[in-house]
């Protein structure tokens, strides 16, 4: 990148949240670095749903359209790469990129999302997105009435159950192992005929990340056609935590109404900083953390 490396704010992830923010910013003249390395969390995930507008396009399909109208904003500049440290310096911050490009900017925003863990199952991560999901308000009504499973256990596996039952009678907790369900909350699963397998599972048979079965470690077999669950994650990008930023008990990055983080000047937008996962809150995310940070800047230069 030849041009200047001096911003008024760099944007690290270029997904929904990111280009949101930009919009806000290149809309109010700023002088804008978003750097994103074209790998976002719901790559696999075939369509979008439940966002007014974009209902049943693909991910790849909006976030092309919504780069496509940033550009248009000749304040906002793009790198492509992987921002791999940061410091606090004299004007405000310095961004380090894996290829050692260096740029500078009077504030941060986070849009980095956060990365799953999956667990040791053969075919899991294949179908991760696909037929193996976390939202029933992004996906349900694609599986309604459909043969679903839950892999989950205790309390988690319970709140699941009572969610998903709104979209199909015919559901199926998979444990995993010793059910940790209390006694109380099987009698409430059973009375809604919300079967427990606590079989270990061996994998998933899938075609093309599509579920049509869990294949357990004792042969048996339980044919299903979607399969809930809610991952451990870690932060898709350390940079907040190395400047100061905190984190809450959940792993999010703890921002305030405004998106602000802990540390002063940096701002966080996006799936790193909520369970609430979804393309559309992501942008309403954007756009706050991109008017609340050119608000800053203006309090703090009128």
């Amino acid at each position: 990148m030849k041009e200047s490396k001096i911003f008024d704010v760099i944007v690290v992830g270029g997904s929904y949240a990111g280009l949101s923010a930009g919009m806000a910013m290149g809309r109010a003249l700023r002088n804008v670095l978003i750097i994103d390395s074209g790998k976002p969390c719901n790559i696999q995930t075939p369509h979008s749903h439940n966002f007014l507008t974009q209902d049943g396009k693909t991910p790849k399909e909006i976030s092309t359209l919504a780069k496509q109208q940033v550009e248009k904003y000749n304040s906002v500049k793009f790198y492509s790469g992987i921002a791999t440290s940061g410091i606090k310096s004299k004007n405000g911050f310095e961004i380090t990129t894996q290829t050692n490009d260096k740029f500078y900017a009077k504030k941060l925003i986070f849009a980095t999302g956060v990365k799953d863990i999956m667990p040791n199952i053969k075919g899991f991560a294949e179908c991760w997105g696909i037929s193996v999901i976390h939202c029933p308000y992004c996906h349900g009504y694609e599986y309604k009435n459909d043969k679903t499973g839950i892999f989950a256990n205790g309390d988690m596996a319970f709140e699941i159950g009572k969610l998903i039952n709104n979209w199909t009678k015919d559901l199926t907790i998979f444990t995993n192992g010793k059910s940790t369900l209390t006694k109380e909350q099987i009698l409430k699963l059973q009375n809604h005929n919300i079967k427990i397998i606590e079989s270990v599972i061996n994998h998933l048979e899938h075609k093309n990340g599509q579920i049509e079965s869990v294949v357990f470690e004792d042969k048996t077999i339980e044919k299903i056609n979607a399969l809930y669950t809610r991952l451990q994650f870690e932060q898709q990008c350390e940079i907040p935590k190395q400047l100061g930023c905190e984190l809450t008990e959940q792993n999010y990055i703890n921002i305030d109404f405004f998106q602000k983080t802990t540390e002063h000047g940096i701002f966080a937008c996006g799936d790193n900083t909520s369970l609430m996962r979804s393309v559309s809150y992501a942008i309403a995310m954007g756009g706050v953390a991109g008017a609340m940070v050119n608000r800053e800047i203006i309090e703090e230069e009128f």
